[in-house]
């Protein structure tokens, strides 16, 4: 029945599946509440309500990773965050002019900070908590000094992360044996790592079972997404820039030692033909010597009867070496992905990072206007509530303004029925503590995750004395959707639909450059696998913004039409020249059957592009002529 359903609405009743993340949910559940009940003891409510809502904010970044990732992913957006609430609270306090001072203030900084927003995760969570910490600094009654407000939010932050920092992972007892051995540095450290690199194994082995079947697309995707998520989780920050430990220098070794495997098996998917079952043996028992910290022993090695075959041969040779060795071998280490200072501009101010800053102003602004007018004591909930539902990572437009309603609706019905029950203070701290502890389980849905936050900041609001905004905040979040739900539909100056092109065009750059180097410079390895990298993940990221735009309102959802043929070509040539590559260190050359391929799928990109608008080529429309091969 729900298959039946549009697309707009079926994004909108789907829930996630998974784990449930028993160590983010034990973090949670140690933070927001018991820093409030610390405050309570303190007498001092409104420092530990900016700390509790710090921590809350905090947890909306606590995803899974490794401890070094979470550093930027977590730490980043606590001291944006904190900046936004100290500038809110003077902003609020000696804006001289009044709400329409301060409403051109909130336009501004939204344009700004929506701009920046564009330019990736991490900054995406940073905007948001900066424009959530700005409304609520500016609105909520100063009691204390900005400067408080904004240490006591950072705190409250700090403090879930430094647990991220120091919590042992699950499973880690049992792998290294004891509690003792799991505390130990090698194991502790780089608990996140090892996982992310074992499951890269496990992706090129599932790859290699489902290659010749349908459901051989979905296994090279999701090979990309490991790939991509171990590359983020090593390229965490370190304290010493130069220096690595035996366990780190392990962990990038086998990374390394698992590019090749990737390659080999993509190749090997783009021929078609089954593999043999044993062929996958190899990557599944390199997988389990880096969940344990183990040597391989043995690996079975596949036939060699094909190029992609001889190649997966090969690399398990190789990272056999690398994993009972690791000391004596070379390898490219890992390819990090720095984002340019010239790279963050350009997606802060291309056409996306535009569209993004100009809604998300003109929605934070009108709702602060609004709210104003109004002349409401909590006027801050109309922007914050802006905020999160101009976001276009929680979900299509549509779909987060339902699921932010509903979720508004069930927190504040909630709130009451507990309200109505519980004592005063402590039933409330304890409130806030079970919420708390939900929001890692919650952040699989966003009506789910409204909902807990919505009991929290009630919850917080009581505390602090306020009389019960129950049904306020159930109207004014209906107006707020009201308002983005019309924002999201406006037109806006410049091309539409500007950040799912920005990401073909980039998608279509580095596939272009990976080609160009294949075709040029063969035996460069290991600049071959840094480019092929960042083929596959542009590419995956331009899909997600397509999936994302195709459950739009019919409205929004036209401005991305042909932007899917788009990046579905472009994935054929990156796995044809992935298979190239393959073949010319198997052959030395190309037969015509690749040059032929080659030259088709870069015809029929040119002409796609053109049909959406595009030009031919990432350098126009000549953009593809050096890229055509020579036999």
């Amino acid at each position: 029945m729900i298959a039946a359903l549009p697309s707009w609405l079926t994004h909108a009743l789907h829930t996630p599946r998974g784990p449930i993340p028993w160590n983010a949910v034990v973090r949670a559940a140690l933070t927001a509440g018991p820093l409030l009940l610390v405050a309570l003891l303190l007498d001092q409510v409104s420092l530990g309500a900016f700390a509790a809502i710090g921590a809350m904010l905090a947890g909306l970044s606590d995803r899974p990773g490794s401890r070094r990732s979470a550093v930027k992913r977590i730490g980043v957006p606590v001291l944006v965050g904190a900046a936004g609430v100290l500038v809110g609270t003077y902003a609020g306090e000696y804006s001289g002019a009044g709400p329409v001072a301060l409403t051109v203030l909130l336009t501004l900084v939204g344009l700004l900070v929506g701009c920046v927003s564009a330019a990736g995760p991490v900054a995406s969570a940073s905007g948001t908590q900066a424009l959530v910490a700005l409304a609520l600094g500016a609105g909520m009654t100063a009691t204390d000094p900005g400067w408080a407000r904004a240490l006591a939010f950072a705190f409250g932050g700090g403090w879930l992360l430094l647990l991220a920092l120091v919590q042992p992972a699950p499973g880690a007892v049992a792998v290294a044996g004891t509690l003792r051995s799991a505390l130990r540095a090698e194991y502790h450290r780089f608990d996140g790592e090892r996982a992310a690199v074992a499951a890269v194994y496990d992706a090129i082995a599932a790859l290699l079972d489902a290659t010749g079947t349908p459901g051989a697309v979905a296994r090279r995707a999701a090979l990309t997404a490991a790939l991509d998520q171990a590359q983020d989780a090593l390229a965490g920050p370190r304290l010493r820039r130069y220096v690595r430990s035996k366990a780190e220098r392990r962990l990038h070794a086998q990374y390394a030692a698992a590019l090749p495997l990737a390659e080999a098996a993509t190749a090997l998917f783009w021929a078609g033909d089954p593999v043999p079952g044993r062929a996958a043996e190899g990557p599944r028992r390199l997988a389990a010597a880096v969940r344990g910290g183990a040597h391989t022993g043995p690996l079975p090695a596949p036939s060699r009867h094909a190029p992609g075959l001889r190649a997966l041969d090969d690399a398990l040779l190789r990272a056999a070496e690398v994993f009972d060795r690791p000391e004596d071998s070379r390898h490219p280490g890992l390819h990090r992905r720095y984002r340019s200072a010239k790279g963050f501009v350009r997606a802060a101010l291309g056409p996306g990072g535009r569209e993004y800053g100009v809604r998300v102003a003109v929605s934070y602004g009108v709702s602060a206007a609004v709210a104003q007018a109004l002349h409401h004591e909590y006027w801050y909930w109309m922007p914050v509530t802006a905020v999160f539902l101009v976001k276009p990572d929680l979900g299509p437009l549509v779909s987060r303004v339902l699921s932010r309603a509903a979720g508004t609706v069930l927190g504040a019905l909630v709130f009451a029925g507990f309200a109505a029950l519980l004592p005063r203070p402590a039933g409330l701290v304890a409130l806030v503590a079970l919420s708390g502890a939900l929001i890692p389980v919650a952040l699989r849905h966003f009506a789910a995750m409204t909902a807990v936050a919505t009991v929290i900041v009630l919850a917080l609001v009581e505390l602090g004395g306020a009389p019960q905004a129950t049904w306020t905040r159930i109207g004014e979040t209906l107006l707020a959707c009201a308002i983005v739900l019309l924002v999201g539909h406006l037109p806006v100056p410049g091309q539409r639909a500007g950040g799912v092109r920005a990401r073909l065009e980039r998608a279509t750059e580095a596939a272009h450059a990976y080609l160009r180097h294949v075709l040029g410079a063969p035996d460069d390895r290991a600049r071959r696998w840094t480019l092929r990298r960042e083929a596959y993940r542009t590419l995956a990221e331009a899909r997600a913004a397509i999936d994302l735009a195709a459950a739009e309102l019919p409205a929004l959802a036209r401005q991305a039409e042909g932007a899917a043929d788009v990046a579905a070509t472009l994935e054929r040539l990156v796995d044809t020249t992935t298979a190239c590559a393959v073949h010319l260190d198997d052959e030395g050359r190309l037969v015509p059957a690749y040059t032929r391929r080659i030259d088709s799928l870069l015809d029929e990109l040119a002409e796609r592009r053109r049909r959406i608008g595009l030009d031919g080529g990432p350098d126009g429309a000549e953009g593809s002529v050096g890229l055509r091969p020579a036999v």
